[in-house]
């Protein structure tokens, strides 16, 4: 599934080429990409419109329009945006929507298993759209280990569940979960209540380095994602432990392990990645007997 640094891509490919561009026509070719509103609302909805900004809020892509509109946009796990000339020749396979620019040029969305989403919103309603299904960026400022702290206190899920929780931390799937785990030294089983501050130190430390690394290479094509030029990032060149099943540790030279957690293959070293056990809560000490009667 495409991340935070494949979505960024994306993005900061898109926005110098959509900035300014006014949209001629919208197709929906399946009409699952904007269910439940049905295709001709959507259509309606973008013709005319001129797109002001190319964003992103987590791993959903947002053209914001004029008019106080606002198309946001998710991948899901084989979606793909594409930048397309306009030129005469075959259609991408699996086209579930084109959005034509004036002047020429199209948007293409493709899509092999068809679970990627579109929905049109107003400005007023993007808030709270977004607070019903993410928490706080990365990337921000926001992401502080004492954050990190308060978001995990008291939770018994493994740490990679907790990673890949939208609500919480914004952006982060399978993959770099397992990279930013593996650079914080920190066993993804562990319980995410369990941290101390050092923990939470280094566990923001490895989300933003594993973040920033996957940015620098273009994104991980291990399956269906390209860019918007129809390209592989080459993240997965890079990788510490995810798909290293029985290498070597880049750290220790221990033989990388692979478990499912929260339904999710898990890549990990277990010399390295330290397992913290759950913190036990303090039991009040107890109360001194009264004195018996007559003592």
């Amino acid at each position: 599934m495409p991340e935070l640094p494949e979505v960024e891509t994306i993005r900061r490919q898109l926005e110098p080429a959509l900035r300014g561009r006014r949209i001629e026509s919208t197709q929906v070719l399946d009409e699952r990409w904007t269910r439940p509103a049905p295709p001709a609302e959507a259509e309606r909805a973008l013709a005319g419109r001129t797109i002001e900004a190319v964003e992103r809020r987590g791993k959903y892509l947002l053209l914001r329009l004029d008019g106080g509109r606002a198309l946001a946009m998710h991948l899901r796990m084989t979606g793909n945006l594409l930048l397309d000339a306009g030129e005469a020749g075959p259609e991408p396979p699996h086209l579930r929507a084109v959005i034509r620019l004036e002047g020429g040029g199209r948007l293409l969305f493709t899509d092999v298993r068809r679970f990627g989403q579109a929905v049109v919103l107003d400005d007023g309603a993007l808030d709270e759209y977004f607070a019903a299904r993410l928490g706080i960026e990365p990337l921000s400022e926001a992401l502080t280990a004492e954050e990190l702290c308060r978001l995990a206190s008291g939770r018994r899920a493994p740490l990679k569940s907790f990673l890949l929780n939208q609500l919480g931390i914004a952006g982060i799937g399978n993959i770099y979960a397992d990279e930013a785990l593996h650079r914080a030294e920190l066993h993804p089983l562990s319980p995410a209540g369990s941290m101390k501050p050092e923990d939470c130190e280094r566990l923001r430390e490895g989300i933003v380095e594993t973040l920033e690394a996957g940015l620098r290479s273009g994104g991980a094509s291990v399956d269906d994602y390209l860019d918007a030029r129809g390209e592989r990032g080459t993240m997965q060149d890079e990788f510490l432990v995810h798909t290293r099943e029985g290498e070597p540790c880049p750290r220790c030279g221990a033989e990388i392990r692979r478990i499912v957690v929260a339904g999710r293959s898990t890549y990990f070293c277990p010399s390295c990645q330290r397992r913290l056990r759950r913190r036990s809560r303090r039991r009040a000490p107890p109360r001194p007997e009264g004195r018996k009667a007559g003592a």
